[in-house]
């Protein structure tokens, strides 16, 4: 890292809304100067947003790094929400700032776990009292996405990874059935056509039609408004309708299993951090239970999987601090 203090930018870049930050790198850790919300869906490009950000004149930055939804390759990202395609070398020269990283947004989310502090952190399960090694990353919103953290216990390194579009892979015959509703409308199922917000609406579609009921008027305009998953889980959480909780029900279900897949494939025996937009605002779901069935549901694995700490990110600005940790350990 080079001579403290210094500048770097970082940017949590979202479908809908783009969140940037400057940040001092001091020798206590990082401290945020500044902070503002762009709305994405009106820029042409990160760049525009950018040039606004910015004003007339780069303010010292010695660093950049972009939390972006979508495949990194190269130095190049087509995002997955958005018409846009960003490069580095073109970010970099468009705005003088020396070095511009881009990485996939749950890759930002995992540096930014490594330093949360406990006050931002709902505990589902404890795991042993010895749990170290790798971590994994979860996030469900609009999209599904998921990472990990490589530790030999030495270092410590995030790393990105698409496993939110791996096939989703039924565990009983309610599951079945569902994956036969879904692929009547999507063709190809991922997991996150199921754990997402959308995945949350399709859920509570699939269970008004087993049970032979019609689509409810306030879902009905909800969906018309573009947010019916919301709609869904408030219902849920209020009381107000019983196929909107057994919904949510089978959501954190569903959430926990992915989750527990993910850890096995990553040996996660460091913990698993689930973090995203919807964990927080559901939180008396998740801690009732569903969603440890779930991750825990791995027949001979079961063990291995009791001894991994399982963290609710309730940070919402957890990204933009790991794309600011990213830039910061790009100064040399």
């Amino acid at each position: 890292m080079g001579e403290l203090p210094f500048l770097v930018l970082a940017g949590d870049i979202g479908g809908t809304k783009t969140r940037l930050g400057t940040f001092a790198v001091e020798a206590a850790g990082l401290r945020l100067l500044d902070e503002q919300s762009f709305a994405s869906e009106t820029a042409a490009g990160l760049e525009e947003i950018l040039a606004e950000y910015l004003g007339t004149a780069t303010p010292g930055l010695r660093a950049a790094c972009f939390g972006i939804a979508g495949p990194v390759t190269g130095r190049r990202v087509r995002t997955t929400n958005l018409p846009w395609v960003v490069d580095a070398g073109e970010l970099e020269r468009s705005t003088g700032i020396p070095t511009v990283r881009l990485i996939n947004d749950l890759e930002a989310t995992a540096w930014g776990v490594v330093g949360v502090g406990e006050a931002k952190v709902r505990v589902l399960a404890a795991g042993a009292p010895w749990a170290r090694g790798n971590a994994a990353v979860i996030a469900a919103g609009t999209g599904l996405g998921e990472a990990g953290i490589f530790s030999d216990g030495e270092v410590t390194r995030p790393f990105a990874c698409e496993g939110g579009h791996a096939s989703f892979s039924p565990t009983d015959e309610q599951g079945d059935r569902l994956l036969a509703f879904l692929r009547r409308q999507h063709g190809t199922v991922s997991w996150e056509r199921v754990v997402s917000g959308p995945g949350l609406a399709d859920l509570y579609r699939f269970l008004l039609a087993e049970d032979g009921r019609a689509l409810p008027e306030w879902f009905v305009a909800a969906a018309a408004e573009g947010d019916p998953a919301a709609a869904v889980s408030e219902a849920a959480l209020g009381g107000t309708c019983e196929v909107a909780a057994r919904a949510l029900e089978l959501f954190a279900r569903l959430y926990g299993e992915e989750a527990g897949n993910l850890a096995l494939k990553l040996m996660a025996t460091g913990g698993v951090w689930v973090g995203g937009g919807i964990a927080p605002k559901i939180l008396p779901v998740l801690e009732g239970g569903a969603f440890m069935r779930g991750f825990l549901a791995k027949g001979r694995m079961r063990p291995l999987l009791e001894t991994m700490p399982v963290r609710v990110v309730l940070d919402d600005r957890v990204a933009l601090l790991g794309a600011a940790r990213c830039a910061a350990a790009a100064v040399r």
